[in-house]
């Protein structure tokens, strides 16, 4: 269903992952509106695209590891779906939340990178996403996402460690309506710069896509998590939980194979 969606990320909107990631480094020039801000947007699939953006990555149950030697990370985030509306001059005029799921923006840290999406596509099955979705009914405080948190695990030869913490949605340090006001704003003047891109290119490209993907910031790690790299035969584990009734929950879970 999202292979005609682009499919957008956000760098830095949970504090400390990008210290944990030895990213910081990567956005020293990048110019924010203020402390706490994310750092951009980065394109991880690209419908109709010849580069290796084209390459629809998102699995629902297998992580596939990249054929060349890399550290590979989960990355817990929470995916929202938003129905674009432009306006006639074809700029982003309004983003509309219909649902979201969980999603695992898998990242490989690889050192001379230009680009963020150098390190988030590299395959078929280099994504995860939750086979369930949960309809937004308000993009905004008192909303259904109020109640709920991410936490993920891996599970290596029998052990289970918490990988990314737990963590309300609400912690997001952008959320809600300043969330979608500022995507729109990037969307639409966010420069080809440093790590970021001109995402406003890409939807041209792209031909004006009607839906945008987007996974709006992985949680700070757990000990766990920041010191270990994914290994073939791991199980990821990505968790949405309602706190007010945790039977209430969306799922991703994903075997971690090598390319060979």
């Amino acid at each position: 269903m999202l292979r005609d969606a682009i499919c957008l990320g956000v760098a830095g909107n949970f504090a400390n992952h990008l210290e944990q990631a030895g990213e910081v480094k990567d956005f020293l020039n990048v110019e924010i509106d203020e402390e706490n801000a994310p750092k951009g947007i980065f394109p991880f699939y690209l419908p109709g695209s010849k580069s290796f953006l084209g390459v629809y990555p998102i699995s629902k149950d297998i992580l596939v590891l990249p054929e060349y030697e890399a550290n590979a990370q989960v990355e817990p985030e929470i995916g929202v779906l938003f129905d674009i509306e432009y306006d006639e001059e074809k700029k982003v005029k309004d983003l509309k939340a219909i649902k979201f799921t969980v999603f695992n923006d898998t990242t490989i840290r690889k050192e001379g990178a230009k680009k963020i999406s150098e390190k988030k596509s590299w395959n078929q099955n280099s994504k995860g996403i939750g086979s369930i979705w949960i309809d937004i009914d308000k993009f905004e405080k008192g909303g259904v996402m109020d109640s709920f948190h991410l936490r993920s695990f891996v599970i290596r030869e029998g052990q289970k460690h918490e990988y990314g913490v737990d963590a309300p949605l609400l912690g997001y340090s952008y959320f809600y309506g300043k969330l979608k006001n500022w995507l729109i704003e990037k969307m639409n003047n966010q420069n080809d710069f440093g790590p970021l891109e001109d995402i406003s290119a890409h939807l041209k490209d792209s031909s004006y896509p009607k839906q945008a993907f987007v996974s709006i910031g992985a949680t700070a790690y757990a000990p766990f998590g920041e010191t270990n790299y994914l290994q073939n035969g791991d199980e990821v584990i990505v968790e949405a939980y309602d706190k007010n009734e945790p039977t209430r929950h969306i799922i991703l879970e994903q075997k971690v194979k090598s390319s060979s």
